[in-house]
């Protein structure tokens, strides 16, 4: 085995061309995870929540968004944003910000259904005394059930979160040189070492996957009060 071959081209599996050209490698592998997990969190909060408290018309809505981008593949997705966005807004999107807003949507749709569950796993006794102690719907909701919830549904965060590091190796496929698009490149340059370079993609992929895993849990952990 060759690791010269991974040695040489060490700083370009981390950024790419920069600075002579765009960022990629690892470092926009994380800004691409990073970017679509907190606002797949965001949405999946907003959208859990209201398909919790929504009814009628607006409930069907919702559930109808959802279902409908958890059943789109997410490649296909990226391609409908890549495309559509721009006509749609009428200007130029760059790659990077079309892949962040398919991801967020794909991740923000499953983590919707997570948060609605966890939060009917609360107990009806709780949301029952906190009416009785005052508070209003969304009082008994953000100070009561939410927190709650939250720490019920931690985990499946989390593992949504993985996904994602996972997921931004698809968008090579619009021309985003992230890790896996400047890994490819490096192969086909070198032509002879699959091996290795296909060998340090799944090692840099395995510690990425296990650092957010780790992570996560903490950062969760310290936010709910959790162990």
């Amino acid at each position: 085995m060759n690791t010269a071959v991974i040695s040489n081209n060490l700083l370009f599996f981390f950024v790419g061309a920069w600075p002579n050209g765009p960022l990629g490698g690892i470092a926009l592998t994380l800004i691409l995870a990073s970017s679509a997990a907190i606002l797949a969190s965001i949405l999946g909060l907003v959208w859990g929540i209201s398909l919790t408290l929504s009814q009628g018309w607006l409930r069907r809505i919702l559930l109808a968004v959802c279902e409908l981008l958890r059943a789109i593949p997410v490649l296909l997705l990226i391609f409908w944003c890549y495309f559509l966005l721009p006509i749609a807004f009428g200007i130029d999107i760059p790659g990077v910000l079309t892949v962040i807003a398919a991801l967020s949507l794909v991740s923000g749709a499953y983590l919707a259904y997570t948060v609605q569950s966890g939060i009917r796993a609360v107990p009806d006794g709780q949301w029952e005394a906190a009416h009785a102690s005052g508070l209003n719907r969304y009082q008994v909701l953000r100070l009561v059930i939410l927190p709650q919830a939250l720490r019920i549904v931690q985990p499946s965060f989390v593992n949504q979160w993985v996904v994602l590091v996972k997921d931004t190796s698809l968008a090579y496929i619009v021309g985003v040189a992230e890790f896996t698009f400047v890994a490819s490149q490096v192969n086909s340059r070198e032509q002879v070492y699959p091996l290795e370079v296909f060998g340090f993609i799944a090692l840099v992929y395995l510690l990425l996957c296990s650092a957010v895993q780790w992570l996560g849990k903490r950062v969760l952990a310290g936010r709910l009060g959790t162990a």
